[in-house]
């Protein structure tokens, strides 16, 4: 899944270039493994024959390290199981290059016959009819919403119809450093449930010498600190289920951005920015290192800490909202789809239908993330992990962004809002009605 290590205002720049930030998954060196696994340019077609009465099916994906050596072991599982089917597994590197590569496939006629596939992505892709609707197989299997978490279900189907099997997902929450908090005489075990808590405590915890941060307390757009984690924390909807138009500008989406704008206020927000232009990654993030007390992150940062700091006392707890109630998050996460054009959707089918029950999930995700399956993750003995337990027990009540063919207009826009606000440039109203005009116009197309 990918992560955003740090975020200080998101430039227009940076935003156009980065294509999702919700999900985690590795962007490291690719590493090839077991006798399956190819480039690109040696895959054989989707209908190739791996021995009589033998298929092969041809399989795009962007793993490496423990990610690709977990997908291994589920593809021996499922041969093991179905010996006429051979999945082979071609790496193609996550990103846009990727993507472009996969719909040109589509568009001449001889795609892969699966491709691992954010789900972030699955209604555009959906919408320009390169996905194969999976909805009739997925019943004949058993598979439905009440398998997985609803936002899952829900971020893999576009205008009722499923196009994709959801394999791991993540969450956010708010990280807290307890030795801190005993240093400034706040209980480490009750970390803050309101904003009026998190903007106390932030207070006390922030050490400032002239313009220069010593140590800042929290800055509520660092890292996950998404306009969506901070909307619907405010109870906040960015689209209109019954209709499908944006609702960027919901009063409580503006309450939000109003909080956040006022926040960065107090603390001068040019001061904040040249904190958090200077920050560093892997040992040297600020949370690690000790230079912010509180962050919002997702679970993969429970990794980071392990490996850089793992003495380090620290706990986390859902992101505060008004009222000290109602928590909740949201997750992104991956996929399987079978791209338009498949020469071998019924094979195909089965090694989704596989990584979409709990074996598979299991084998996938084992030390490596969370699963979408509830019983997964308890068999992982996250629910007894005083750390996991608090990402994996939100999860129910996790969102998930819009499924619109504008998915990444949307989120430039909130982006570029954010940092117009936060930056005295237009109200937050102002701007949120820009985004909601603006997304709202380009989706008037795929509705003619």
């Amino acid at each position: 899944m990918r992560k955003s290590k740090k975020l200080a205002f998101p430039t227009l720049v940076s935003v156009l270039t980065i294509s999702v930030l919700a999900t985690a998954c590795s962007s490291t060196t690719p590493t090839t493994g077991g006798s399956n696994s190819t480039t690109p340019s040696t895959a054989a077609a989707s209908n190739e024959k791996g021995g009589q009465g033998n298929v092969t099916v041809t399989m795009w994906h962007g793993l490496t390290s423990i990610d690709l050596d977990n997908m291994n072991k589920v593809v021996k599982a499922f041969e093991e199981k179905n010996p006429t089917i051979k999945i082979k597994l071609v790496y193609t590197e996550s990103n846009e290059g990727a993507d472009q590569k996969l719909l040109t496939a589509v568009a001449g006629g001889n795609p892969p016959d699966i491709a691992y596939f954010d789900r972030f992505k699955v209604g555009s892709w959906a919408a320009q009819g390169s996905l194969t609707d999976l909805s009739t197989m997925a019943a004949g299997a058993g598979i439905s919403k009440n398998s997985y978490y609803p936002f899952a279900w829900d971020e893999s189907s576009y205008k009722g119809k499923l196009y994709a099997i959801p394999l791991g997902t993540d969450s956010r929450l708010l990280f807290y450093n307890k030795d801190h908090f005993k240093e400034v005489g706040l209980d480490p075990n009750n970390p803050p449930k309101t904003l009026a808590e998190l903007e106390a405590a932030s207070e006390k915890l922030t050490i400032k010498d002239g313009k220069r941060f010593k140590r800042i307390g929290f800055i509520p757009w660092y890292s996950q600190g998404w306009l969506y984690s901070w909307g619907w924390s405010f109870g906040g909807d960015f689209q209109d289920k019954s209709t499908g138009k944006i609702t960027a500008n919901d009063p409580k989406v503006v309450d939000a951005l109003q909080w956040m704008t006022d926040f960065g206020k107090k603390y001068n927000v040019e001061d904040i920015a040249g904190f958090t232009s200077a920050a560093g990654t892997d040992e040297m993030d600020p949370f690690i290192s000790g230079q912010i007390s509180m962050k919002i992150s997702g679970n993969w940062t429970v990794a980071g800490i392990k490996k850089f700091k793992p003495n380090m006392n620290y706990g986390v707890t859902p992101i505060p909202t008004p009222t000290g109630s109602n928590f909740s998050t949201w997750s992104g996460g991956m996929s399987l789809i079978i791209p338009k054009g498949s020469k071998n959707i019924e094979p195909a089918w089965k090694f989704l239908e596989f990584l979409g029950k709990e074996e598979g999930q299991y084998l996938l995700n084992a030390q490596s993330g969370m699963s979408v399956i509830d019983s997964v993750n308890a068999k992982f003995g996250y629910k007894d992990d005083p750390i996991m337990k608090e990402f994996v027990n939100i999860l129910p009540n996790s969102h998930n962004r819009p499924v619109i063919p504008e998915g990444q207009l949307l989120w430039n826009e909130l982006a570029s809002a954010t940092e117009k606000a936060t930056r005295g440039n237009g109200s937050p109203k102002e701007n949120l009605d820009k985004v909601t005009e603006t997304v709202n116009k380009a989706l008037e197309k795929y509705n003619k």
